[in-house]
């Protein structure tokens, strides 16, 4: 196991960042390395690709980042927002095999695939089954979606995320009361916390991460937990990461 990966009652729970950026107030914490990501790799077992979202990347950038990490690290990929944004998940074939047939060049290094949808998206359960469906017959990474319309926070999407298999992200701030739980399938889950008060660039308090530890380990219980901090703008992600997986030794 990673040093980064935490034993669960019934799963690993895996900690890390949105992005290997390491802030040198806590690069003494990190082993020595030829990048970044391998310094960041020696105490993380995850780590949040987000420049996906934005742009495309080389087939061999990809296989270049797995050969840096450990054979037990995993990489969440974020969909293009060419998927979510511009194309609102319908007629996404061409984009989803273009980007899947770079991101399939990290191998068994490949986690999980995260799509994040815009507030306006509001669900559409005919569309979203589509979507997913094709994604599955291209991938067997984990998905994990995280809506942001208040529609999507109702049984029957809860249902339909739970047929394909798909997590629903438990972020932080939450729009919605069931905005900050997990949902769809409950053999897995993923957190995504962005910092508050503002988002992206506030610490959390250590009472705000003691809380995390203690529903992570809840949800551990039921299969792997995955925690990704997106407090990065201040460089605050890393040292919040490094404090939760210390309460969860």
């Amino acid at each position: 196991m990673n040093e980064g990966d935490v034993a669960g009652a019934a799963g690993a729970m895996r900690v890390g960042c949105a992005g290997w950026s390491l802030p040198s107030a806590q690069g003494a914490e990190f082993e020595p390395g030829e990048s970044a990501l391998q310094r960041y790799s020696s105490r993380f077992s995850t780590v949040e690709v987000n420049s996906s979202f934005y742009r495309h990347h080389k087939p061999e950038t990809y296989a270049r980042w797995a050969q840096s990490v450990p054979a037990e690290f995993r990489f969440c990929v974020k969909m293009p927002q060419t998927v979510s944004h511009e194309h609102a998940l319908v007629g996404t074939a061409p984009v989803l095999d273009a980007f899947l047939y770079g991101v399939e060049r990290l191998g068994d290094r490949l986690g999980v695939l995260l799509l994040q949808l815009p507030p306006r998206a509001a669900y559409d359960g005919r569309v979203a089954s589509a979507f997913f469906r094709a994604l599955r017959r291209r991938s067997n990474a984990a998905i994990a979606c995280e809506p942001r319309h208040a529609s999507w926070f109702s049984a029957q999407a809860d249902a339909m995320l739970a047929g394909h298999g798909v997590a629903r992200v438990a972020a932080d701030p939450a729009r919605y009361p069931l905005a900050g739980e997990p949902g769809g399938t409950r053999d897995w889950s993923y957190w995504r916390w962005h910092g508050r008060p503002r988002m992206y660039y506030s610490a959390y308090e250590e009472a705000d991460l003691k809380t995390l530890a203690g529903r992570c380990r809840e949800s551990a219980k039921a299969g792997p937990a995955w925690v990704i901090l997106d407090n990065t703008a201040h460089g605050h992600a890393v040292g919040n990461a490094l404090r939760l997986q210390a309460l969860l030794q």
